[in-house]
């Protein structure tokens, strides 16, 4: 059908709409619910837009047929109905629908109802969700982005609010989140009580299931179901879309082909954990998927003539954590792996947006390490100060194609490591000296313990522009100290101008830069 563009939208009204539309969805999943109509259990979501369309989805509580109306308003008086999608228990009765041939620019209200498959006379209430197609035109962007949710044992605590930082993020009504991983910390039990260092009591809500490390595909379904709970959660996931990667956590802490699980887990495959965690993370978010290469996370999102994300998978390709001292390349040194850099230099020699960000699930030069008690191996990239070595190797074929490409504003954005920096790249100061100076900013934790500073390599000639972190004796801070962060990026569309504010729950803007484009 033919759309029409909506004038004067009330978003006031929207989400009062939404709200009484969704007063199941916005229920506590694991409470009982009148069992003769399905049920939408996590709320509504939408991701990896693009100017003409996104994937929406949701999740029942039975067999169902997922139901989806389109509409450019938000009276939905211009309504589309889209074609049922089965929500069946092979998927956790998740489903998911990618809306296609939508206005660029445009806000797109959308409506989720489920029919149960056993009387397909019976419906759930509808729950409202919208998004906006990225732009066609120089308009101006914003995104939110950071990492690490519900770690550390810090889940959600109705006394603390709950997820903050969401409602936060909420309020400067982004595009998209850009999810930097360690969207659940599947290895990481959610007790009840957590006795603060001030003897104070920090009391989680919890499940059955997320009171061990998961290692069923429904235990690892469930810690994804746990950060749902959260009404502000629920509510940002709603309005915002998600661009969505992946870390370690969803999986288990630090893993690699090399990880030796610890005693808490009775399957002893990392490779089994993985493929379970991978198939939970694509039931339960709205990425768009893969048919040359089912469940690959790394893709080129696009959001208008300013802007292309590249999505980077640092995990799955990845040799196995170690030393990281190797000085040729090969399969013990890969983190992206030879594809997944292949594609990224394409990408990025293609790109015809004027910013080219690239997400990075790790950070380029902090050192992490795979056995942090004692110091030693890399998790990460860096290994410490000197020539590129080991996983250093591919990021200097990279920016070196980088500058003798002429490739220009390529920034980096992170997560990963629980404090907010901003770090300037300079190949004055660095031991590899073959790039153009660029950013990397970091953000988060979301909602998790707070750590750091790490120590700096520098390989690659990091210089620390800014920096916020407990310091040492601090360490693991909960969500309630406030040091959680997130990252905001504006473009504005006349003049291409990028600032980057890094800014913690409370909104406080702790530091910030703006970036003149360069011609390229």
């Amino acid at each position: 059908m033919t759309f029409r563009i909506s004038r004067g939208l009330s978003r006031r009204r929207f989400l009062a709409t939404a709200g009484a539309s969704a007063i199941g969805a916005l229920a506590m999943p694991y409470l009982s619910r009148a069992a003769d109509r399905p049920f939408v259990t996590s709320g509504v979501q939408s991701g990896d837009i693009a100017a003409d369309g996104g994937v929406v989805w949701a999740r029942a509580d039975r067999p169902s047929q997922m139901l989806i109306e389109v509409a450019t308003s938000e009276s939905f008086a211009n309504v589309r109905a889209l074609p049922p999608v089965a929500a069946l228990p092979e998927s956790d009765f998740t489903a998911k629908l990618l809306l296609q041939n939508l206005p660029a620019g445009q806000e797109i209200f959308y409506r989720v109802r489920f029919r149960d498959l056993s009387d397909i006379n019976v419906e759930s209430e509808p729950v409202l969700g919208r998004f906006r197609t990225a732009p066609a035109d120089r308009r101006d962007v914003s995104f939110v982005w950071g990492g690490d949710v519900a770690g550390q044992g810090w889940g959600i605590n109705r006394d603390d609010g709950g997820m903050v930082t969401f409602a936060t993020m909420r309020k400067h009504r982004p595009d998209f989140l850009l999810h930097s991983g360690d969207t659940v910390y599947a290895d990481g039990p959610i007790r009840s009580e957590v006795t603060l260092a001030d003897g104070k009591t920090w009391k989680n809500i919890t499940i059955p299931e997320k009171a061990k490390v998961a290692e069923t595909l429904d235990e690892f379904r469930a810690a994804h179901k746990y950060n749902f709970m959260d009404e502000h959660v629920r509510a940002f996931n709603a309005e915002v879309p998600i661009f969505v990667q992946w870390d370690d956590h969803e999986v288990t802490n630090n893993w690699s082909p090399s990880k030796q699980l610890p005693a808490a887990y009775k399957e002893r495959s990392v490779s089994l954990l993985a493929a379970r965690a991978a198939r939970a993370f694509h039931e339960m978010y709205p990425i768009r998927e893969s048919i040359a290469e089912p469940g690959r996370l790394y893709r080129t999102l696009k959001y208008g003539p300013h802007l292309d994300v590249f999505m980077l998978d640092e995990r799955s390709y990845r040799g196995p954590n170690g030393p990281n001292l190797q000085t040729a390349y090969g399969p013990e040194s890969y983190f992206l792996g030879p594809d997944q850099l292949a594609w990224l230099k394409r990408g990025l020699l293609n790109s015809r947006a004027t910013w080219k960000m690239i997400a990075s699930d790790m950070p380029l030069s902090i050192v992490v390490y795979d056995d942090a008690a004692n110091r030693q191996g890399s998790e990460a990239i860096a290994q410490g100060d000197g020539p590129p070595r080991g996983r250093e190797l591919e990021i200097a074929d990279l920016l070196r194609f980088i500058k003798t490409s002429g490739i220009v504003n390529t920034v980096w954005l992170t997560a990963d490591v629980h404090y907010a920096a901003a770090h300037y790249y300079n190949p004055d100061k660095a031991q590899f000296q073959e790039f153009d100076p660029f950013w990397e900013f970091v953000s988060g934790p979301l909602h998790a313990g707070t750590f750091g500073p790490n120590q700096l390599d520098n390989t690659f000639g990091p210089e620390v522009k800014f920096i916020k972190a407990p310091g040492p004796g601090k360490q693991n801070l909960p969500p309630s100290a406030g040091m959680q962060f997130f990252g905001h990026v504006r473009i504005d569309g006349a003049s291409g101008q990028l600032t980057v504010t890094l800014r913690d729950r409370a909104d406080v803007a702790l530091w910030s830069t703006t970036l003149d484009p360069k011609p390229g």
